[in-house]
């Protein structure tokens, strides 16, 4: 490593980044008060993984055919947007877990790698600490694994964190007319995460 000084600015970064409210934090909020933790692993495992393979994938030059092609960031982010209001949707429809909710897994691996690549802020975020933090090493390759380890376990942990304040939140919901509210906030937060997306 090059310049070693700079990790501790990446981690400091890649913290801060992972843990502030968003489109994914809203989402593993609503699955550990409708799911709990254990079943709401494969969201957050997917949801980490998409962003270790984000912070991976633009350290080895995914960040220059999105600039080289807009449209292909346009795309993503009508798709992403789409998907994130009919989750927003989903969740404002759902009453209290009933006991095969509560069995069943959450959104899965698939659900949160998706929510992830089709996630612009996710990508401003991680092409802006690839652009900011390339001096930490010379090799590409070396660039790649620091960056998506970084991402992805700092992802997995804040994702945690969510999950769980949303496991301790379902814990004070006593009566359907409470989780119709909260989950009815959880999909406003969920949409209003979309408006910077656009402006």
């Amino acid at each position: 490593m090059d310049h070693p000084e700079l990790l501790t600015a990446l981690i400091a970064f890649v913290v801060i980044a992972t843990i502030t409210p968003g489109g994914a934090t809203t989402l593993a909020v609503a699955s550990g008060a409708q799911h709990g933790f254990r079943r709401s692993i494969t969201l957050i495992a997917g949801m980490a993984g998409g962003l270790c393979s984000l912070g991976a994938g633009s350290a080895i030059g995914l960040g220059t055919a999105i600039h080289t092609f807009p449209q292909i960031q346009m795309i993503m982010q009508g798709l992403g947007s789409a998907y994130l209001l009919w989750l927003a949707w989903m969740i404002a429809r759902s009453g209290p877990p009933s006991a095969t909710a509560s069995e069943r897994p959450s959104i899965g691996v698939a659900g949160g790698l998706l929510l992830l690549w089709l996630n612009p802020k996710a990508w401003t975020v991680v092409l802006a600490a690839t652009a900011a933090f390339a001096n930490l090493t010379a090799s590409a390759t070396s660039l790649a694994i620091i960056m998506g380890l970084a991402f992805g376990v700092a992802g997995a942990i804040s994702l945690s964190v969510w999950c769980i304040c949303g496991l301790l939140l379902s814990r004070l919901l006593r009566t359907e007319r409470q989780w119709h509210a909260v989950n009815g906030l959880l999909a406003i937060a969920l949409v209003l995460s979309i408006v910077p997306l656009w402006l």
